[in-house]
């Protein structure tokens, strides 16, 4: 079965064409940090004109703060509705149409300043996270129905890729001499209708996903076409086979909702593991660190620390792409413990760096810190959550999964967002100490827990849930067993 191995045209263009969903996710992520001071600045005049007196510092912090962190409450909403999406208008045509929601922030967040209102900015920013949060579950969907077993790993690490490189261009465009000075910052906001574009050029000419097309539309011959397409071969038996398995259970399984996930003993350890792993990624500390990143470098003494910002979303990219090479080989489960434990290692590095300033060279220290933090963040805790989801459960239940997962990934992240600089009011240089502490139960967690995923199909890893003790002897329903993959014959 060399064919699994095969990356084919058909099948990059539609990785590809999805994975600027990803990108548009992570520059709307970054984006917001460097110019900061212009729109303040902007939110200042724009208040002054209207009320005849400036801006108190309290209610300038908040109006900032709820611009930031309003993308995560989109985010929240957009990352539960994915479920009703997939399934009605299926995966590809689902990032289709949310390209709309981005055109509308776009024209918001582009008109603002010629309109005179930060409310618009506001919205705009509620509205691209709503398409944030839902790309955040199709991605990761679409791109793991369409890979081959044996290259789902890589091919999945590809949408945490898509995010770094967002994050990267934000940083980027986002300096002072490109688009993020006063007269240009509604352009860097609104860049995103470009990446929408040329998604609404190249998505048409992508198929639907085959998994889709035989299990929801149960259209045999079209799931077929387009398997032979994206495999670059006429014998396409053995996937065929294994969707066939997965439809004859979804036969017998309904769709399964979100309460009944919750209520389902069956689904409790996948479950958890997804949801802890979400935690994992956005608790770890590493938006503390990218948000925190340009004070460390500035105390480090660097003379420009915003390039030392985009230092550190160059180290974010290149280990991204390291991840896409050893996923396979090296498994999910030990990679994430790497990740964990590099990441809290790092993390102590930085505590005793950023407690002893007074030291010159301490300051470097900060920096290598910094960048072995981001480093050990992309071997695991980055990439992996994301897809391994998708991993975690067959068909019936995926879509639900997905979005309590992408939901806990998005409140966890708005947490972090708002508490993070009260926090670090309190604690000083020792706020790495929570997330040190939290990394190490994350990775005992891992240890205990996660099982491996590594070239195994879908029904072998619920298989593998069924017969842990776990489910404490309860008897099931048929339904139950079969939505986790179990034998046809029941």
């Amino acid at each position: 079965m060399d064919s699994g191995k095969q990356i084919t045209f058909p099948l990059m263009m539609c990785v590809g064409a999805a994975v600027i969903g990803s990108l548009q996710f992570g520059y709307n992520t970054g984006v917001i940090n460097a110019p900061q001071k212009t729109i303040e600045i902007f939110i200042n005049e724009t208040w002054q004109e209207r009320y005849q007196e400036p801006i108190t510092k309290n209610v300038l912090t908040a109006i900032w703060s709820i611009t930031v962190s309003i993308f995560s409450v989109g985010g929240i909403f957009g990352s539960f509705s994915v479920g009703l999406f997939v399934n009605r208008f299926g995966r590809r045509n689902s990032m289709l149409l949310v390209n709309i929601l981005v055109f509308i922030s776009a024209a918001l967040m582009g008109f603002s300043k010629m309109a005179g209102s930060w409310e618009m900015l506001i919205i705009g920013r509620f509205v691209v996270g709503l398409y944030s949060g839902l790309s955040t579950g199709f991605v990761p969907m679409y791109v793991g129905e369409v890979s081959p077993t044996s290259l789902r790993g890589a091919l999945g690490t590809l949408h945490q890729l898509g995010i770094v490189v967002g994050i990267l261009i934000a940083q980027v465009f986002g300096m002072d001499s490109i688009m993020g000075n006063r007269d240009l910052w509604p352009l860097l906001l609104s860049f995103i209708f470009i990446p929408a574009v040329v998604q609404c050029i190249l998505l048409p000419l992508c198929p639907e996903s085959p998994r889709f097309l035989l299990i929801n539309k149960n259209e045999e011959n079209k799931a077929k076409t387009v398997l032979k397409k994206l495999r670059g071969t006429t014998d396409v038996s053995a996937d065929m086979q294994e969707m066939k398995e997965e439809s004859r259970q979804m036969m017998r399984e309904k769709k399964v909702t979100i309460p009944e996930l919750f209520r389902s003993p069956l689904y409790r350890q996948p479950l958890l593991i997804a949801v802890i792993l979400q935690l994992s990624q956005q608790l770890s500390g590493i938006n503390a660190v990218f948000y925190y990143s340009t004070h460390i470098f500035e105390k480090a003494g660097v003379e420009q620390p915003v390039y030392a910002t985009i230092g550190a979303g160059v180290v974010n990219t290149a280990f991204t792409v390291v991840s896409l090479f050893v996923v396979e080989r090296a498994g999910r489960r030990s990679l994430h413990m790497l990740g964990l434990m590099g990441m809290a290692g790092s993390a102590v590095l930085l505590t005793i760096a950023l407690a002893l300033e007074g030291l010159k060279w301490m300051s470097y220290v900060s920096i290598v810190a910094v960048f072995a933090f981001v480093a050990f963040f992309e071997i695991g805790p980055g990439p992996i959550p994301w897809f391994i989801v998708a991993e975690l459960f067959s068909q019936g239940p995926r879509p639900s999964a997905i979005a309590v997962a992408g939901f806990s990934n998005w409140t966890a992240n708005f947490i972090v967002g708002m508490a993070f600089q009260y926090v670090h009011e309190l604690c000083g240089p020792y706020v790495f100490i929570i997330f040190t502490v939290l990394l190490l139960l994350f990775f005992i967690f891992t240890y205990f827990k996660v099982p491996e995923t590594k070239g195994r199909t879908f029904d072998e890893i619920a298989a593998g849930f069924r017969q842990t003790p776990a489910t404490g002897g309860e008897k099931h329903t048929p339904e139950e067993l079969n939505s986790l993959g179990a034998d046809s014959q029941l």
